[in-house]
């Protein structure tokens, strides 16, 4: 069952969908958001369970795929660009595949369709350890959460979804929900049988390893007129560490289109 998203829209022209990847939201988008509505109607979502978007037990591609054509629906967008990170590259990619009828182009980050290895378990479960509970202020809470995570811009990112209602703080990203479909938000479901035939480029950041050559043979079987750009000093999240790169080479793309 669809849920209805969150989102925020800038500017006017074509219309450009951006999805964020895991433990992310909309809001973190809305640098590079405001920069392309010189050109497009940008609307920056929120996936279930994250950001303002509401809660769901349920968390599949199939679900996350169906609760953005009920938003393009809703908004009377017939076909759009769609930009998607990590997570949501991998949403806006089965969503190209089921729906290419609506879309325009395909933009994606920094990750293939391909299932993973890895896992993010021990940040939901590290998050889920800190106690909420004794109103102590966001800087403690934050120095509790680095005895398991370490990486400050990491737990910087993810202190992002930490929201205080009136001297209670709380997460406000289903981490439940979350947990319980790591494996298949690290998958990739069966696709076999679809194509998209439009324009689609895959961005990646060089000092990462989520989408790189090894790749591109897949990439092609289901997105044959894939183009490939690889920003330089950039690790996964590409568009927060090379801002002006990645909107040069994303502004690139689109022109034709506009």
């Amino acid at each position: 069952m669809s849920v209805a998203l969150a989102f925020r829209e800038t500017g006017d022209g074509p219309p450009l969908v951006i999805l964020h990847g895991l433990f992310g939201s909309g809001q973190n988008w809305q640098s590079i958001a405001r920069r392309l509505g010189d050109s497009h109607r940008v609307i920056a979502v929120d996936l279930r369970n994250h950001g303002g978007s509401p809660s769901a037990d349920a968390m599949t591609f199939s679900e996350m795929v169906d609760d953005l054509r009920v938003l393009l629906e809703d908004r009377g967008i017939e076909r759009t660009a769609l930009l998607g990170h990590s997570v949501g590259g991998k949403t806006a990619m089965v969503f190209a595949l089921l729906y290419g009828q609506m879309v325009d182009s395909l933009i994606v980050v920094d990750i293939a369709p391909v299932p993973y290895d890895h896992t993010f378990l021990p940040l939901v479960r590290a998050m889920q350890r800190l106690d909420l509970s004794g109103g102590l202020p966001r800087a403690a809470l934050e120095k509790r959460l680095a005895r398991d995570i370490s990486d400050k811009p990491l737990r910087t990112f993810l202190m992002q979804n930490l929201v205080n209602d009136q001297g209670q703080a709380s997460w406000r990203i289903n981490l439940d929900a979350i947990g319980a479909h790591m494996a298949g938000l690290t998958g990739f479901p069966d696709v076999e049988g679809f194509v998209y035939d439009g324009r689609a480029l895959f961005v990646s950041g060089a000092q990462s390893d989520y989408l790189g050559p090894q790749h591109h043979e897949r990439i092609r079987e289901l997105f044959p007129w894939a183009e490939f750009a690889t920003i330089a000093d950039a690790g996964h999240r590409v568009h927060a560490e090379q801002p002006e790169r990645f909107l040069g080479v994303v502004r690139q793309f689109l022109s034709p289109a506009t």
